[in-house]
């Protein structure tokens, strides 16, 4: 588990990676050997954002069109030789907080469904021939939902789940392992945002934590590296919860 250079010679995909935990992800894959491509949005400044940094190839992207995955895959490989890891990460957030199973999360689970899978679809041809294929997909942050939210929360992280298992099942034939990290309230810049409009869901989620405190994008990066390296060669179809233990936690 401490070996510094324990992804040295793989190469990953990081989505959403230009701020948050996307970024957390991109450098800790890269701290550990890895080399990386963060791929954001067009005007995220992605590619400026890395500039500097060696071993980390910014990529300006429309990763939310699925008919733009083939093209961004293709682009990927080519610039890192093959591809070893993907971590799905799409920047899809409520304009305000989802407090119930209505048609507002309907629409962003169908959205990320259709994101993830084109994603792994258009990866496959690059991950099977790797010989330590990863996909990890990344959940809906807690600051997603109000604090009257626990219902549409948990639905949302059980279909990340059944998606995730699907995956897994089709991707085993190439020896491909596909989990899933289900984020609690991490401070990323969006949910900051939303921290500060809304203590009482701040607090809310503080209280909620064994922890008793918000996460940190690098609590998330820590539980992809594990799942990206050759520790969790025996782990797949299944999820890990990064919530300062929320799900076990009293009001």
């Amino acid at each position: 588990m401490g070996d510094p250079q324990r992804l040295y010679g793989l190469n990953a995909l990081v989505l959403n990676a230009a701020g948050g935990v996307g970024e957390a992800i991109a450098r800790t894959l890269l701290k550990h050997g890895a080399t990386v491509i963060a791929v954001d949005t067009v005007n995220s400044g992605v590619s400026q954002h890395y500039a500097r940094v060696r071993g980390i190839t910014g990529l300006a992207a429309a990763f939310t069109d699925t008919e733009s995955m083939p093209a961004l895959f293709k682009q990927a490989a080519e610039k890192l030789g093959s591809l070893d890891i993907l971590v799905n990460d799409f920047p899809l957030h409520p304009d305000t907080p989802v407090q119930e199973r209505d048609q507002e999360l309907e629409r962003l689970l169908t959205s990320r469904s259709a994101l993830m899978l084109e994603s792994c679809r258009a990866a496959l041809p690059y991950l099977k021939k790797s010989p330590q294929g990863r996909i990890i997909n990344i959940g809906f942050l807690r600051s997603c939902f109000g604090s009257a939210g626990e219902s549409a929360f948990a639905h949302a992280e059980g279909d990340l789940a059944n998606m995730t298992r699907a995956i897994a099942v089709d991707a085993a034939k190439f020896a491909i392992t596909a989990n899933f990290i289900q984020p609690g309230a991490v401070m990323t810049p969006e949910s900051r945002e939303v921290f500060r409009k809304d203590k009482e869901l701040r607090d809310f989620c503080i209280r909620r934590s064994s922890a008793r405190r918000l996460g940190e994008p690098v609590d998330v990066a820590k539980v992809a590296l594990f799942l990206a390296s050759d520790d969790a060669v025996f782990v797949s179809g299944t999820g890990i919860s990064v919530d300062g233990g929320l799900s076990g936690a009293g009001d």
